[in-house]
């Protein structure tokens, strides 16, 4: 079977909301309880629909602590124990519909998403594997399908001639992406080299490297939404990334920098800051938006439906490059968590975050009937 028809008979649309109460007062709304799950629960929370937090052991505190916007909290050894059959069995019996997020896929994993897991999930359960950067299922033939500009690739650190970005999984935290920036082809297996032997990386995981070509520009993670009830592609939001030890890093003297060129420069994602961009590039970024949503229709259909974040580079050029992409919330949307955004305003007459949006679909395809429509 293509990937352009993956599909799972184990889970078709009609039957995925059998036994449901359908009413907006009784339907829950459930997230892995991390990554951009209290704005999930906070925007539902607004359009008056329950929530239900499912969180790790270690991990619960946050969602007890907030317990305004979470009516429910179920604790899991891990995560990945969301798929067991009694908790499958307990979040149908709330009626439950789960959003995704990027701790969703890593931790509960794409096979056990799109093959075990018998919930309604808001979305395209089969485009979060397409986030990987190797394989068949990758983000780099969405931007080529949409014919989005991305950063060139090298396949071979030896035919690397260029600077380049290069990630790769962390050897501790698999779930983590490592990042560093090499000049040229010497430069990288030194620096590649020397992050083995601090075991940062491991050299059999050179295999599933992504070696991009570095592409300067102001960096912007844009959050769209693709709303199945108003046929559009809305562009509600932007935000950037803090990232450690890079932001602390960058906040030295430049003198000071040069005397610690020895540190090992980390690009862990630790928080988000809000930011706009020109109004003369946002023709740009719909034409981006509707390519990108176009492609996923073609290559795993239905397609996005709702949110979905691109990162990109806007060059001294004007040029729009993409060079990473999130097919469900993105990481930074909780910054707008309670203010709204300040796109969302042109559409809506208020401001909202994505959460609320996400909740807003949900809640107007409950009234129109199209609920099947919006999950998979």
């Amino acid at each position: 079977m293509s990937l352009s028809s993956r599909s799972n008979p184990g889970f078709e649309v009609g039957k995925l909301l059998d036994g449901y109460d359908l009413r907006v007062d009784k339907l829950y709304v459930g997230a892995i309880a991390s990554h951009s799950a209290l704005d999930v629960f906070d925007g539902a929370k607004d359009e008056g629909l329950r929530t239900v937090a499912i969180c790790q052991r270690g991990r619960e505190v946050p969602y007890l602590r907030f317990s305004r916007v979470v009516d429910e909290v179920i604790v899991l050894g891990k995560f990945r124990d969301v798929v067991s059959e009694d908790v499958v069995s307990k979040l149908r019996s709330m009626n439950t519909i789960l959003v995704p997020n990027r701790s969703f896929s890593v931790y509960v994993g794409y096979d056990n998403i799109e093959s075990r897991l018998n919930l309604p999930i808001f979305g395209n359960r089969y485009l979060l594997r397409w986030e990987e950067r190797y394989g068949e299922a990758s983000y780099y033939r969405l931007l080529d399908e949409a014919g989005i500009r991305r950063p060139k690739t090298f396949s071979n650190p030896d035919d690397i001639d260029r600077a380049v970005m290069v990630k790769l999984p962390e050897a501790r935290r698999r779930v983590e992406r490592g990042f560093f920036i090499a000049t040229d082809r010497d430069d990288f297996w030194r620096k590649f080299r020397k992050l083995v032997s601090d075991g940062v990386v491991r050299e059999e995981d050179l295999s599933q490297a992504s070696i991009e070509e570095l592409v300067i520009g102001a960096h912007f993670n844009v959050n769209y939404f693709h709303s199945i009830v108003r046929h559009d592609v809305e562009l509600l939001s932007i935000d950037r990334r803090l990232q450690t030890n890079l932001d602390g890093f960058l906040r030295l003297p430049a003198d000071v920098q040069l005397d610690l060129k020895n540190i090992n420069i980390r690009y862990i994602e630790i928080g988000h800051e809000a930011a706009t961009i020109r109004e003369s590039l946002l023709s740009k970024l719909f034409d981006v938006g509707d390519r990108f949503v176009e492609a996923t229709k073609k290559l795993s259909p239905p397609g996005i439906i709702g949110p979905f974040t691109l990162q990109l580079l806007v060059t001294p050029g004007l040029e729009v490059v993409v060079y990473d992409v999130a097919t469900r919330i993105g990481g930074g949307t909780n910054i707008y968590m309670g203010i709204g955004s300040q796109y969302s305003k042109l559409y809506f007459g208020k401001p909202i975050s994505l959460g609320r949006r996400i909740a807003m679909e949900i809640k107007w395809c409950l009234e129109q009937d199209c609920i099947h429509n919006i999950i998979t």
